[in-house]
């Protein structure tokens, strides 16, 4: 009897060992100093279970989050740690690190200004990812490296692997805000900020922020360059321009996944929409 609780105890002490072991960590309010932007920007991280036990490198996953949100929206609403954890401990995500930019702070948004005065994409490129690739034990090539985000970061998760295929193995854009649908729509878009643009400005807009430009000018040899996961669902008012994406994509024979769901423009729909992100990723970072 003495032996079974002296069993019983020694199990109760480890348990709560083996619990945090398989918990990853989120860190929410750290920020790195940014020359280009001319202040600090914050960042949130979740880091892997094993992160501080390995000397492992791990992928990396720069989630972006949406309009009015800021680098903790994925971690507040978005249940970053738990979902990953869930991932990972199911065997559906292979363990990585996702980093979450702060894109409200000074501006709001993920692209450089039309005026040339915030360039955060300039930013995110050249000192963000350098900086968690040095401060992190991050795999710095293309194949483990991945974007995904919901609404201005799915606009945003457009236009990064669209402007720079040659860095992300996956993208995975969520409810995206896509850009303007034609030029007259990027002439409202760059008058408000340059109100005697010329045709040439309004033209070279277009063509750099429209998700439906740049699949339309893709060179052939970019069609298969990056694996899409585009996801939105059936109420949300961003319906139009992901519908035109995919139609687009279908054209010019590039391969995706495009999902309509139940739902709409909400976190009940992104927090569901996380796992299979997490998933779509992993088959990169594991060379499906």
């Amino acid at each position: 009897m003495i032996k079974k609780l002296l069993i019983a105890a020694i199990a109760l002490l480890i348990s709560p060992c083996l619990v945090s072991a398989q918990t990853g960590k989120v860190f929410d309010d750290l920020s790195l100093p940014s020359k280009i932007l001319k202040m600090d920007r914050k960042y949130a991280i979740y880091l892997p279970p094993d992160y501080e036990t390995s000397n492992r490198k791990y992928p990396v996953l720069y989630l972006l989050h949406g309009s009015g949100d800021d680098q903790t929206g994925w971690v507040q609403f978005g249940e970053v740690l738990h979902i990953t954890d869930k991932a990972l401990a199911d065997g559906t995500a292979t363990p990585m690190i996702i980093v979450m930019p702060d894109g409200n702070t000074g501006r709001r948004g993920y692209f450089n200004d039309i005026k040339g005065d915030w360039n955060y994409e300039d930013f995110f490129f050249q000192e963000l990812i350098p900086f968690i690739e040095k401060k992190y034990r991050v795999k710095v090539e293309k194949r483990s490296r991945a974007i995904a985000g919901l609404s201005m970061g799915g606009g945003g998760t457009f236009m990064y692997a669209l402007h720079h295929p040659e860095m992300f193995s996956s993208a995975c854009p969520l409810s995206a805000a896509v850009g303007p649908f034609t030029v007259d729509d990027a002439r409202k878009i760059v008058t408000r900020a340059i109100p005697n643009a010329t045709d040439s400005v309004v033209t070279k807009y277009y063509n750099q922020y429209s998700a439906i430009a740049l699949v339309n000018n893709m060179p052939e040899s970019q069609k298969k360059a990056v694996r899409w996961y585009i996801d939105d669902g059936d109420d949300d008012f961003l319906y139009e321009g992901n519908a035109l994406v995919h139609i687009a994509m279908r054209k010019k024979e590039i391969p995706h996944e495009f999902r309509i769901r139940d739902g709409g423009h909400t976190w009940t729909y992104w927090r569901a929409s996380l796992p299979k992100v997490l998933e779509f990723v992993s088959d990169a970072f594991h060379q499906f």
